[in-house]
C-alpha cells in the first residue's frame, strides 16, 4: 500500500510539472492574425494572399485613429489592443499600394533628433536639414462600426441536420466585427474613397458542451479565437475593398468646380 502511495505521489508530481508551463515557441501559428509576415520597402514576405495589391504605389498616406471614440476604448478594454495602426501599417505596406508616411508617435522622436541637431548635440555629418520630410497625399481613417462576441448560436434546424449539433449543444457562437476605412485629399480635404469591412468566426464550446457535467463547464472556445483577430480579419476586408475602388478611381466633379457654390441653389 505505501508503494501504491508513494507511486500515485509521484505521479501527481509530474503531472503538476507538466502544468507549470512550457518553453514559448516562435512563431505560433495559433497567435497569429490574417496580418501575416513582413514588409521592408517595396519586398515583402509572408503576407497573406488574401490581401490586394498594386503594381504601382499610388501616392503616400499618413494614418489618423481618433482615440477618444467610444470603439477605441472597447477595443483597448476588452480585447487588449491598444490600437489598430501597427497592423493597418503593414497589410498597406505589404499591399505596395501605398508609402506610410510617419505622423503618429514615432513623429516626437523625428522632431527631437532634429532639435539635438539644433543644439549641435549631434555629429556634424548627421545630414538632418530641412525640406527632407516626405509630404503625406493623404490620410487613411480607420474605425469599428460593430464588433461583439457570441453574436448567435445555431438555429433549430442546423441543430437537426449537424450530426455532432447534440454533442454541440449551445457551445457553438459567433464572434462578428464590421470595420470602414476612410480615404482623404490632404490637398484638398475632399473624401476620396470609403470602404466596409466584416468578418466573421465560429467558436465551438464543445469541452464545455461535453464534460459540463463533470465540472468543466467553464471551458470556452472563446479563449481559442480571440475577437481582436475577427476585427484584424474585418479591417483587412475595409484595405481589400478600398484597393478595388482606387485601382479604378475617377474624380468627382462639380460643374462651376469643386467649394464654387454647387448646383443645388437654396432659394431666395
Amino acid at each position: 500500500m505505501e508503494k501504491l502511495q508513494l507511486a500515485t505521489f509521484g505521479s501527481v508530481v509530474l503531472l503538476l510539472a507538466a502544468c507549470a508551463g512550457t518553453t514559448p515557441s516562435i512563431g505560433d501559428t495559433s497567435a497569429k492574425t490574417v496580418a501575416t509576415g513582413s514588409a521592408g520597402g517595396a519586398s515583402t514576405q509572408g503576407a497573406n494572399t488574401a490581401l490586394e495589391h498594386c503594381s504601382k504605389a499610388l501616392g503616400t498616406v499618413a494614418f489618423h485613429e481618433d482615440v477618444n471614440e467610444p470603439w477605441f476604448q472597447q477595443f483597448a478594454s476588452e480585447y487588449k489592443t491598444n490600437s489598430t495602426l501597427p497592423v493597418l501599417r503593414l497589410i498597406v505596406q505589404q499591399s505596395g499600394c501605398f508609402v506610410i508616411v510617419e505622423r503618429g508617435r514615432a513623429m516626437a522622436n523625428m522632431q527631437q533628433e532634429r532639435a539635438l541637431g539644433q543644439q549641435g548635440e549631434l555629429r556634424s555629418s548627421n545630414n538632418f536639414s530641412k525640406g527632407q520630410m516626405v509630404a503625406a497625399d493623404y490620410t487613411l481613417s480607420p474605425s469599428v462600426t460593430f464588433s461583439e462576441r457570441g453574436t448567435s448560436g445555431l438555429s433549430a434546424m442546423a441543430a437537426h441536420i449537424l450530426p455532432i449539433a447534440g454533442w454541440l449543444g449551445g457551445g457553438a457562437k459567433s464572434n462578428e466585427a464590421s470595420t470602414m476605412l476612410l480615404m482623404t485629399d490632404n490637398r484638398s480635404g475632399v473624401q476620396l474613397a470609403a470602404a466596409e469591412g466584416s468578418a466573421k468566426n465560429w467558436d465551438f464550446n464543445a469541452f464545455g458542451a461535453l464534460f459540463g457535467g463533470f465540472g468543466f463547464g467553464g471551458a470556452s472556445g472563446f479563449t481559442k479565437t480571440p475577437q481582436g483577430k475577427v476585427l484584424v480579419a474585418a479591417f483587412m476586408d475595409s484595405y481589400n475593398q478600398m484597393v478595388k475602388a482606387v485601382r479604378s478611381y475617377k474624380a468627382q466633379t462639380v460643374a462651376g468646380g469643386l467649394g464654387n457654390g454647387g448646383n443645388m441653389p437654396v432659394g431666395n
